[in-house]
C-alpha cells in the first residue's frame, strides 16, 4: 500500500497549489499543519526539510528509487509530483517548456507581487498607522498586479489554459493567487482571465484542494492580540547568525 505524502501546510495560496495538485493527481496525503502565525515554520525539525522557513514542503516516503525525499518550494513540489505521476506536465518537450515558462513566471512574478499587494493594502496599516507612508508601496504593487493580470489576459487569447489547450501545473500554481478583492483589482477588466478563473475553479479537485485546512485560517488583519503577535512573527524576521 502506498504511504501518504506528508504535506507541511497552512491554508495560503502557496499551500493551496499543492493540495490542488495532490487532489488532481489522486495521490494520498496527510496534512501536517505548520502554523505560520505562531512561528512553527522556525522549528528545527521543519527547517531540516524547508531551510527557507516557508511552507509548503513535502516528504514523500516513496521517493526516487523507493527512498524518502523531502522537497521545499511550491513550484519544485508541483514539478516533482507531475513527474512522479506523469500528469499535468504536457505530453512533449514543447508543451513541457510552456508549462515551465508559466510556472516560473508565477513563482517569480505573480505570487510575490500579489503577496506584496495584499501586504500593503491589508496588513501594513495594522503595523504602520500613518497610511501616507504606505501609499507608494500600495500603489506600486497594486499597479504591478494589474499589469500581471493583463499578461494572463493576453496569454489566454485563443486558448483555455496558460500553457496551451491543456490544463497543467502552471494553472494550479497561478489560480490560487488570483484574489482580486484583496489586490485592488476588478476581474471585469479582464474577461478571459475571469473565464479562466471560473473554468479552473469549477474543477472538483480544485474545490476540494482549496477547502483543505479551512478551519485553520484566521484573518491576519484582525485586531486581536493573537493576530498582532502573528504579524510580528511574519513581517519582522531578519537573518539569524
Amino acid at each position: 500500500m502506498t504511504q501518504p505524502i506528508e504535506l507541511y501546510y497552512w491554508p495560503t495560496p502557496n499551500g493551496w497549489k499543492v493540495t490542488i495538485a495532490l487532489e488532481e493527481m489522486g495521490l494520498p496525503y496527510e496534512i501536517k499543519p505548520v502554523n505560520i502565525g505562531l512561528g512553527e515554520q522556525f522549528e528545527p525539525d521543519f527547517l531540516k526539510i524547508s531551510p527557507n522557513n516557508r511552507m509548503p514542503a513535502i516528504i514523500d516516503p516513496d521517493g526516487p528509487d523507493g527512498q524518502p525525499i523531502s522537497i521545499f518550494e511550491s513550484g519544485a513540489i508541483l514539478q516533482y509530483l507531475a513527474r512522479k505521476t506523469g500528469q499535468f506536465y504536457g505530453s512533449n518537450p514543447r508543451e513541457q517548456a510552456a508549462v515551465e515558462e508559466w510556472l516560473f513566471w508565477q513563482m517569480g512574478g505573480l505570487g510575490p507581487m500579489c503577496g506584496q499587494a495584499h501586504h500593503f493594502r491589508t496588513y501594513a496599516k495594522k503595523i504602520e498607522p500613518d497610511e501616507s507612508k504606505l501609499e507608494y508601496g500600495k500603489n506600486r504593487y497594486t499597479n504591478e498586479v494589474h499589469r500581471l493580470y493583463g499578461v494572463i489576459e493576453r496569454a489566454l487569447e485563443g486558448r483555455d489554459y496558460l500553457a496551451g489547450d491543456f490544463y497543467s501545473i502552471a494553472d494550479m500554481a497561478a489560480w490560487p493567487w488570483i484574489l482580486p478583492e484583496g489586490q485592488g483589482q476588478d476581474l471585469d477588466e479582464f474577461p478571459r482571465l475571469k473565464t479562466w478563473v471560473e473554468r479552473v475553479g469549477a474543477r472538483e479537485a480544485v474545490k476540494t484542494g482549496r477547502r483543505v485546512g479551512k478551519d485553520l485560517f484566521k484573518p491576519l488583519d484582525e485586531d486581536s492580540e493573537d493576530m498582532k503577535k502573528a504579524r510580528a512573527v511574519l513581517f519582522g524576521q531578519r537573518a539569524k547568525s
